[in-house]
């Protein structure tokens, strides 16, 4: 009897075999005019139709432009990466050494300074042109010596792009920054006592925000090809924040509850504290490559530090499973209002997802959108209506939507003030997109949606 493949293999799971382009696309409803761009989203889709975990697959990004009210096209590539060309090929050598290059680019998408880069933690970006080719590695100019995280930080004042690396050797953690023209100008070492996960973190006004937390590197799991992290209760667990010119002499540390986070909703400045919005869970990877177990608990959490008595507080916003959170892209670093989440209806190794949620934080309400039993959307994307408060909730929700009758998927665009109405449009797509992890929409020159 054949053995049943992991749930990552199978279903809307299942990678795709074929690179495309789609021209033809049918379109109900109306697609606001001001919507002109691209919206992108990467996720796992191994070339050889095998993988160790959902995080390992080779990277494939899926985009469809938008304009003057139509769909122009679909089109999914595969990132170009040496691990595209050679699934065996080893990041770290016999002797050690890391090779950058050696990327899965699966995890996000992101513009900066005229570029898309597609980005996994491990690894150097890579960038790619408009229509989803890629161009190459990017490496700044020779300047970058470690890993580039999947989720930097555009400041909307700056247009710096901030961000982290961490890795498995020393150094465990470098701070980078990089220039609105897209040269990196800062790299710190940060110290911290071991090889933690650090998929995320934040960034205020004023600071950058490190998420210390007990998720730590283990050896064995690494050696058997799968992702290599377990739950650590001696590793403490911590946050620490940083003035982003500063350095690691000027990293205040902060205690927490133990936990993980895999993303932050939003950090701000607020009098002389720092508040930081997070999708939290109470433990992640205990005692096992599965990443939850029927004791890990989700919840929508609130760390508020003080920085001048070094003390922390905590607050459950909501008690429910949230998971791929998004604001504003205005609003990143800021003050906000409202965020966006999909909703987990349960916990376990295999996600299950049928709903959007919309925080209030000034009010303190929910709304949601359900999509039904048969129909499961993906991380959901702020895209801002143009001339609009840039703190307020006029604009549109685009995400990817798996149709479970049709077996395709769907782009869907939402009026984000009335979360629970039907779709301003869909784009029927003529083929499915594998469940994913994250995408940006990418606004043409001189529109003013964010």
């Amino acid at each position: 009897m054949a053995e049943e493949k992991p749930f990552f293999l199978q279903g809307n799971f299942a990678p795709v075999s074929e690179e495309r382009t789609e021209t033809q696309l049918e379109v109900l409803g109306a697609i606001p005019p001001e919507l002109r761009g691209l919206y992108v989203r990467n996720g796992a889709n191994p070339i050889t139709g095998e993988s160790q975990h959902w995080f390992m697959g080779n990277g494939m990004v899926h985009g469809v432009r938008l304009e003057a009210g139509q769909a122009r096209w679909y089109r999914n590539r595969y990132v170009k990466t040496p691990l595209l060309d050679d699934p065996d090929r080893q990041r770290v050598s016999d002797q050690g050494e890391i090779d950058h290059r050696v990327s899965a680019a699966n995890t996000h998408i992101i513009g900066h300074a005229g570029r898309l880069l597609a980005l996994e933690e491990g690894s150097f970006p890579f960038v790619l042109d408009d229509e989803l080719e890629t161009l190459g590695c990017e490496d700044f100019l020779g300047k970058l010596q470690t890993a580039f995280t999947a989720h930097p930080k555009v400041c909307p004042k700056t247009g710096e792009l901030l961000a982290f690396g961490y890795g498995q050797l020393p150094p465990y953690l470098v701070y980078l920054r990089v220039s609105p023209e897209g040269k990196l100008v800062q790299s710190e070492e940060i110290s911290v006592p071991g090889p933690t996960m650090m998929h995320d973190f934040a960034i205020t006004e004023h600071y950058a925000l490190f998420m210390d937390l007990p998720v730590v590197f283990d050896l064995q799991l690494a050696l058997q090809n799968t992702m290599p992290f377990l739950w650590s209760d001696d590793y403490g667990a911590r946050v620490g924040i940083m003035p982003r010119t500063g350095g690691n002499a000027d990293v205040k540390w902060f205690e927490v509850e133990p936990c993980y986070v895999f993303h932050g909703m939003n950090a701000y400045e607020e009098g002389g504290e720092v508040v930081f919005d997070v999708c939290r869970a109470n433990e992640m990877w205990r005692g096992g490559s599965e990443m939850a177990t029927g004791e890990t608990k989700l919840s929508f959490h609130r760390w508020r530090f003080d920085l001048a008595s070094g003390t922390t507080k905590e607050e459950t916003l909501e008690d429910i499973g949230v998971e791929f959170p998004r604001v504003a892209d205005a609003r990143v670093g800021q003050p906000y209002r409202y965020g966006f989440t999909v909703g987990f209806d349960g916990v376990g190794e295999e996600p299950t997802i049928n709903l959007l949620h919309k925080f209030d934080l000034h009010s303190g309400q929910r709304s949601s959108h359900s999509f039904g039993d048969a129909r499961h959307p993906g991380e959901p994307v702020f895209v801002r209506a143009e001339g609009s408060d840039p703190n307020s909730d006029e604009g549109w929700i685009v995400t990817y939507v798996h149709d479970d009758t049709r077996n395709k998927s769907e782009l869907i665009i939402l009026d984000a003030t009335e979360m629970a109405k039907e779709p301003v449009a869909r784009v029927l797509l003529p083929t499915r997109i594998p469940y994913g992890f994250h995408g940006s929409w990418i606004r043409d020159p001189g529109t003013q949606l964010s």
